[in-house]
């Protein structure tokens, strides 16, 4: 790898951004903040010997890592896999129960763990040598729930019990693996590809988006539900056999460096997590960007749990309406993800911010109209802004936390979802009294605004690179 960060001697121990006592133990307390780790990335693909013979063409420039390529295809086969199980779900509740609460409850049994465990899989990351390993047992341990409740179908036993069990256990599993698999990424690419990576592993789910619910869709009524569940639990054993392929070393270490030997002593994970917490709350960098990142989520994404009815009560559209707008938000967001994909890594957090202000902007123009191919239309662009959103945030967050508490900072990323799960409640509430255009159009002018005033205010995150 070439242009990387210095680095400190090996003889010397590296400033993680907490002070140190005499007898060597960690205080709990940040001091100085260490400088990002992206002060000095690279704005060219660099000449290490992983590389093969991909286009030189900067979009794809991710895809000359033979490491990247294994990976990317694992997250794919790991996507289909989450969006067809989505679709098979929802499908099932609703043919055993016919109720829009047995169908809102999943959707909550489903949202919990990501509350609940996200914090301790950001610890299990950071605690682990080869994360490699957690994202595979992960996916071997979905797999085997896909399996269970395929062979529950086949023999005619399933219950609506049975598959809140299901994706509770399901989700529970992802929040302790993903922080990993989110870990690793850099690992694998190094510093220097991390936007275009990221991006790219953006522009893969949003196609998987498009792709696997029509694919799922198909299978059930050609086939049976039963058979997509046997093939997601074949995807889940591609994704996991895959990653066997993805090279352990780590891509941000510079030529001739060691990877850092695990301490002898660890910390609780308790302590571990509290100094996780006080990393970011004492980082100049991650703490607005966290923030704005969690912000943008919980206004943004409402509109997407309330599309259902807005289509419905607003548009006076049906089912095939819905599919359609939804096909169109995804092409956006595919446009998006590629867009991002081809940036240097300059002015991000620039980018960062106004995808903010293009997104309320946006919101604010579906939640007025009353046309559904005016709508069709906007919402083009709400996915593009929002794969900005996404992307970039994923991308400087990566960037800029140190590699010690990657795990624990991605974990509480990750919780953004989950938070705006439930913001979303309060959303439906005000929906309900005042109307879906009303309560969308607020939270879309809420989100301008505090986009426009980070972007005033925090200079710290708007000149991020």
């Amino acid at each position: 790898m070439t242009n990387r960060p210095p680095v400190p001697p090996a003889t010397e121990r590296p400033d993680d951004g907490f002070a140190t006592s005499d007898d060597g133990e960690r205080d709990a307390v940040p001091s100085t903040p260490a400088t990002p780790s992206t002060a000095a990335a690279a704005t060219s693909p660099p000449s290490g010997g992983r590389s093969g013979g991909v286009s030189s063409i900067r979009t794809f420039e991710s895809l000359a890592d033979a490491g990247y390529r294994w990976y990317l295809l694992s997250m794919l086969g790991q996507m289909a896999s989450l969006n067809m199980q989505q679709l098979v779900r929802g499908f099932l509740v609703f043919e055993l129960t016919g109720s829009y609460t047995a169908l809102g409850t999943l959707f909550l049994f489903n949202s919990i763990p990501g509350l609940l465990f996200s914090l301790a899989g950001g610890v299990v990351a950071d605690r682990v040598q080869h994360k490699r390993r957690v994202v595979q047992i992960g996916q071997l341990l979905n797999g085997g729930n896909a399996l269970v409740l395929a062979l529950l179908i086949y023999f005619d036993v399933l219950r609506f019990e049975h598959i809140l069990i299901a994706a509770l256990a399901h989700s529970t599993v992802m929040s302790l693996m993903m922080p990993a698999r989110q870990a690793m990424l850099p690992e694998v690419v190094g510093l220097d590809r991390l936007t275009n990576a990221v991006a790219l592993n953006a522009a893969g789910m949003n196609a998987m988006r498009l792709l696997a619910p029509s694919a799922a869709g198909f299978l059930i009524a050609a086939l049976g539900p039963h058979w997509v569940y046997f093939i997601i639990t074949g995807l889940y054993l591609y994704a996991s056999g895959l990653l066997m392929l993805v090279p352990t070393e780590n891509a941000m270490l510079q030529d001739g460096d060691e990877p850092q030997q695990p301490e002898p002593e660890r910390r609780s994970g308790y302590r571990e997590l509290i100094d996780g917490f006080r990393y970011i709350a004492h980082d100049p960098v991650l703490r607005p960007l966290l923030a704005a990142a969690v912000l943008f989520a919980v206004f943004s994404m409402p509109y997407l749990f309330l599309l259902p009815g807005f289509v419905a009560a607003v548009l006076g559209e049906g089912p095939g309406q819905l599919g359609l707008l939804m096909t169109f938000t995804g092409v956006g967001s595919l446009t998006g993800s590629v867009f991002v994909a081809s940036l240097p890594p300059h002015r991000r957090g620039r980018l960062f911010l106004f995808s903010g202000v293009m997104l309320g902007v946006t919101l604010v123009a579906f939640s007025a109209s009353t046309w559904f191919w005016a709508t069709a239309g906007i919402l083009l662009f709400v996915g593009i802004a929002d794969a900005g959103r996404q992307s970039l945030s994923m991308v400087l967050v990566q960037a800029y936390v140190q590699d010690e508490f990657r795990g624990r900072v991605m974990s509480v990323y990750m919780m953004q979802r989950s938070v705006a799960t439930f913001a979303t409640f309060f959303v439906g509430l005000a929906a309900s009294i005042f109307g879906a255009q009303i309560a969308i159009g607020g939270i879309a002018v809420a989100l301008v605004i505090a986009s426009l005033l980070l972007l005033a205010a925090t200079s710290k995150l708007r000149d991020l690179d």
